[in-house]
């Protein structure tokens, strides 16, 4: 205590206790790379203060804009999964490989954007381009809309998913009616979560593995 000139464990009992200053928060790399057009809104908070966030447009965005490439880190198996976001894999010389964000500092805002659950709320289709992935509007999107995301009719192949389209634009080609069919889940038997598709499920089994 600089006042009484004493060296203490804790807090001077004469002088009360120092005023103490917190550092600024610096935003994470994925929220600084936000467009100036673009906004996230909390939409849910769980325990623990985990915000589920949803990337919002605020001024009109035309159709057949592109964002990306996706930023993640390369990985053989996902060790972050959110059923509320695309499981993005890529081809890089000859493998295969996830792309991973288990934290806000190692990618990109596009990070938050979360999947379509039906054609209607699409907006955006993601597909892969000399081994990154992209993510464009197929419709114009309304200020105050949730940017959403599916995958594009060859990249779902490529995830072994089901293709969702928008049925409002004219040039796009109808979906086979094998297409449509919703693909059997593959449920673990850990947790009970239900994937897809089996390479998901067989990574997400590796990660129980790991933490045993």
């Amino acid at each position: 205590c600089e006042d009484c000139g004493r060296s203490l464990i804790g807090e001077c009992k004469l002088h009360g206790p120092l005023i103490r200053a917190k550092d600024r928060v610096i935003p994470s790399r994925a929220r600084l790379t936000l467009p100036h057009y673009l906004t996230l809104r909390v939409l849910e908070l769980r325990a623990g203060n985990q915000q589920i966030l949803g990337v919002f447009a605020k001024k009109v965005i035309q159709k057949r804009t592109q964002f990306g490439p996706y930023v993640g880190q390369l990985s053989t198996k996902l060790t972050c999964y959110d059923e509320s976001r695309l499981v993005l894999q890529v081809l890089k010389d000859g493998g295969k490989y996830f792309l991973d964000t288990p934290n806000e500092d190692c990618g990109n805002w596009m990070m938050f954007v979360r999947l379509a659950r039906n054609q209607e709320e699409q907006t955006l289709v993601a597909y892969q381009h000399c081994g990154e992935v992209y993510f464009t509007t197929v419709k114009p999107i309304e200020p105050h809309t949730e940017l959403k995301v599916w995958y594009a009719a060859d990249y779902a192949k490529f995830m072994e998913a089901s293709a969702v389209f928008i049925k409002e634009e004219s040039d796009v080609c109808p979906v086979p009616p094998v297409a449509k069919e919703p693909v059997d889940p593959r449920i673990c038997s850990s947790c009970g979560s239900t994937f897809a598709t089996f390479s998901l499920l067989e990574s997400h089994q590796c990660i129980h593995k790991d933490r045993v």
